[in-house]
């Protein structure tokens, strides 16, 4: 009985060892490690209307359409997603933004978006999208310390990973990794706080910090080997310029007209893009798309951009005249076979056909 134990321990370890060679061999071969991988300073950001959220029936299908989004967003490595009001009518009740939306490695809510006075429901589609989005760009161990348990999230737990670079497992060892500051009280008079990054041991950190609140640290060569594991808060942007797609941040827009005025750019974007069917054909315009560090792309919801822009006060022109607000104004899928093309669609769609363009084109220093 002893000798067949020891037998299958045997098998099981030369099992573990041939498959840690194969993974090696494939690592040689596709190297996708950040050294090997070109930094950038360029930033993408797509905005679109929460409304698209009301074309689904039903709760699980608006939860899937906003999973679909968050896959597209994340393959293509868009850094900033602005959700913006296209009905030109303000919202009843005013949002409760902690620390703005966009700041969310400093946001001790994950950056949900709460109503003042609410029941725990969004009724607003932007809100509803925002939240769905944030939650999935959030790594699996830190969510459930960051969001509350929401009737909007009762069916996100059913959509498909992101299973982007910051998503770093338990056992994979990674320079850079999400975590999140714990109420755990550090001994004998130590300063810092300690910092839940998805390790089977805390990281502590030299600043002292509100619990709650989620960083990027940069692990350096660790090794779990003491009672704490060593780490250094870094900007979101340090794994970006290291060659790693390190998630995206979200902003919820009041009007179209916001999308370009609250930038978190100082200069704002200096490229913007506004997809429609009645665009020049992307084919004949890719060319004419210049050098930028912050390229903004624009979609409309169910009746064009030009229906945002006719009900934005803000603006000066109406949706005839909508191609003189951007500096491209294409159509990414012209001779189209279907009478409508999706938001969720036309994402996929404009992203694919603009990738190589926006690789080329995008600043790197």
């Amino acid at each position: 009985m002893q000798e067949q134990h020891l037998k299958k321990r045997k098998q099981n370890q030369d099992f573990k060892n041939i498959k840690k060679i194969k993974e090696e061999e494939i690592e040689q071969k596709f190297p996708l490690r950040a050294s090997n991988l070109l930094g950038r300073i360029y930033s993408v950001s797509v905005a679109l209307p929460g409304s698209i959220i009301e074309n689904a029936q039903s709760a699980e299908l608006k939860t899937y359409l906003a999973g679909q989004l968050a896959r597209a967003f994340s393959i293509y490595k868009v850094d900033e997603i602005v959700i913006f009001n296209e009905s030109g009518i303000p919202h009843n009740n005013k949002l409760e933004n902690n620390n703005n939306i966009n700041k969310k490695k400093n946001n001790n809510n994950g950056g949900i978006i709460k109503r003042k006075g609410g029941n725990n429901i969004s009724s607003d589609s932007n809100v509803f999208l925002a939240r769905i989005l944030q939650y999935l760009e959030t790594p699996q161990y830190l969510r459930k310390e960051l969001f509350p348990v929401h009737q909007d999230l009762k069916y996100a737990g059913l959509l498909n990973p992101l299973d982007c670079p910051h998503h770093v497992r338990q056992d994979e060892k990674s320079r850079f990794r999400e975590g999140v500051v714990t109420g755990k009280q550090l001994k004998n008079g130590e300063k810092g706080s300690l910092v839940d990054a998805g390790l089977t041991k805390n990281v502590i950190i030299e600043q002292s910090l509100k619990v709650g609140i989620r960083l990027t640290l940069d692990m350096g060569n660790y090794e779990i080997d003491g009672r704490y594991i060593k780490a250094e808060v870094v900007s979101p942007k340090i794994p970006k310029q290291n060659g790693l797609y390190w998630g995206y941040q979200i902003r919820i827009a009041d009007s179209l007209s916001k999308v370009f005025t609250e930038s978190p750019y100082p200069d704002g974007y200096d490229v913007t893009i506004g997809t429609s069917e009645r665009g020049n054909i992307v084919d004949d315009a890719i060319d004419e798309l210049p050098e930028f560090r912050h390229l903004l792309i624009v979609f409309g919801g169910l009746g064009g951009l030009e229906a945002a822009i006719d009900t934005d006060q803000d603006l000066k022109c109406n949706g005839e005249e909508a191609d003189a607000l951007f500096d491209l104004w294409i159509n990414t899928c012209p001779n189209q076979g279907s009478r409508t093309i999706r938001t969720e669609e036309a994402v996929l769609i404009t992203m694919a056909t603009l990738r190589t363009a926006i690789d080329k084109k995008g600043c790197r220093e």
